[in-house]
């Protein structure tokens, strides 16, 4: 299982100059788990960098891949890992995700480089 953090799904719909780290993970949507947190945070960054048409379009080709929402256990286990790693709130919640899943994080966020479970590229 996979997971793609919100900077590498930005990075892939404005085909920035990492999006081939990210195209195939991105593609593989049987393999895919999208935290509810990613899904928040492009949206609202497509809205504002584009419009909300293309807003739409990135959120319904998130919702091909597993969405999967913050519950309870979830939510402690995000409070766990943000402490252990001094991870912010919506970071935290990522890394649980994709640790409950026992997934891999792709990310070009430096908070995460050097955390168990992550590939992680420089970002250009």
């Amino acid at each position: 299982m996979n997971v793609v953090d919100s900077s590498g799904w930005i990075e892939y719909f404005f085909k920035r100059p990492n999006v081939g780290f990210f195209r195939t993970v991105v593609h593989d949507t049987g393999k895919l788990v999208v935290p509810t947190v990613c899904l928040i945070e492009v949206i609202r960054y497509v809205t504002r960098a584009a419009n909300r048409d293309a807003a739409r379009e990135a959120a319904a080709q998130m919702q091909r891949a597993s969405v999967v929402s913050l519950d309870e256990d979830l939510a402690h286990l995000a409070a766990r890992l943000g402490l252990r790693y001094n991870l912010p709130l919506a970071d935290a919640i990522v890394y649980a995700t994709a640790q409950s899943h026992h997934a891999t994080l792709y990310t070009q966020d430096d908070d995460f480089g050097k955390l168990p479970g992550v590939r992680y590229v420089r970002k250009k």
